[in-house]
């Protein structure tokens, strides 16, 4: 199989390249090659700007392309219409995102999704992330009816991952002691790791499928304790978690997500749970996980060679922070 990746140097795509040539597939790279150029010798590389000229798509053929790097439907328009004669099937990274927050039920594969006021807004920020991926994937389909597989990840973890988020958790219980833990130990949590995604996806494109599929991870299966616990487990430390009220934590502010990342405190009412959310239709198309443990000692030897590496925002509470509320935790029980 001839595949086309539209990015594919960085985090998700990057697995998915060595998925593919591992697989024995023939990989074309397409960015502006400033993410990794010494990446995957070998391969062919055109280089170009997705978003200003397309020109070096035209006039080739593919089996597949994988795009996971498109974010304005524009961008999206000027790929999809560039290959829709030439490449059979389109692979298109959206993301969880695209499903409205405020539906009182179990968020699904079929759960209503966000609308944009402006749909060719190309501000994209906490706002118009989802809704602006979601009209990426409407330009997609339009160019490839019946032909397009649609991918919608939430938290994505492992090695090369950019976002730091789970490197908070994993370094600072591999440094031991007291850690603040938030909430409660069977709280829900949910992520994918990215090889498992990215072995999933060229199998997808090999089976010839088509959909659109969630794929946010184990369903019902880890929560923050075990997470926590499998953390201190491979890393061998001997830190110790102190579970901290959710209010407390409010009201001391601490930030959700930014500060304790994976915390996001119970809204009032029936609404979804970011952290549960089912991969049913995925699973049945043969979507499979490995152990969690594997994860983490994986992501965590990869954060030690690389300790210097920038992330894309700073995430996690200080220790000072950290301890003070702690202290005031126990000052107040």
């Amino acid at each position: 199989m001839r595949v086309l990746f539209l990015g594919g140097t960085r985090f998700l795509g990057r697995h998915a390249v060595e998925e593919a040539l591992a697989r024995g597939h023939e990989v074309t790279l397409f960015n502006r090659g400033t993410s990794g150029p010494d990446l995957f010798p070998g391969v062919e590389r055109l280089v170009g700007d997705r978003g200003v000229e397309v020109s070096a798509l035209r006039g080739r053929r593919w089996d597949a392309v994988v795009d996971t790097s498109a974010y304005v439907p524009r961008v999206a328009r000027m790929a999809a219409e560039a290959l829709r004669d030439s490449v059979e099937r389109y692979l298109f990274v959206s993301t969880l995102s695209v499903f409205r927050p405020d539906v009182p039920r179990l968020i699904d594969d079929d759960s209503p999704t966000v609308e944009l006021p402006d749909p060719e807004t190309e501000q994209v920020d906490i706002r118009t992330y989802g809704g602006l991926k979601l009209c990426c994937e409407r330009e997609v389909e339009k160019a490839f009816p019946g032909r397009t597989v649609v991918v919608r990840p939430g938290l994505i973890v492992g090695p090369h991952d950019t976002s730091g988020r789970f490197r908070y958790w994993m370094l600072r219980v591999a440094e031991g002691g007291e850690v603040l833990a938030p909430g409660a130990a069977d709280r829900p949590w949910q992520f994918v790791d990215a090889r498992d995604l990215a072995g999933w996806m060229v199998r997808m494109l090999e089976d010839g499928a088509s959909g659109t599929f969630a794929t946010p991870g184990p369903f019902g299966e880890l929560t923050s304790g075990r997470v926590l616990d499998a953390c201190r487990e491979v890393s061998g430390s001997d830190a110790r978690f102190t579970w901290v009220d959710d209010r407390f934590l409010w009201d001391h502010g601490v930030r959700p997500w930014s500060d304790l990342p994976y915390w996001l405190p119970p809204r009032p009412g029936p609404w979804p749970d970011p952290h549960r959310i089912p991969t049913d239709r995925a699973v049945a198309a043969g979507f499979t996980f490995r152990p969690l443990e594997d994860t983490v000692r994986d992501a965590l030897e990869w954060e030690r060679r690389h300790p210097d590496r920038a992330t894309e925002e700073p995430v996690g509470i200080s220790r000072e922070r950290e301890r003070s509320v702690l202290d005031a935790w126990r000052s107040a029980g």
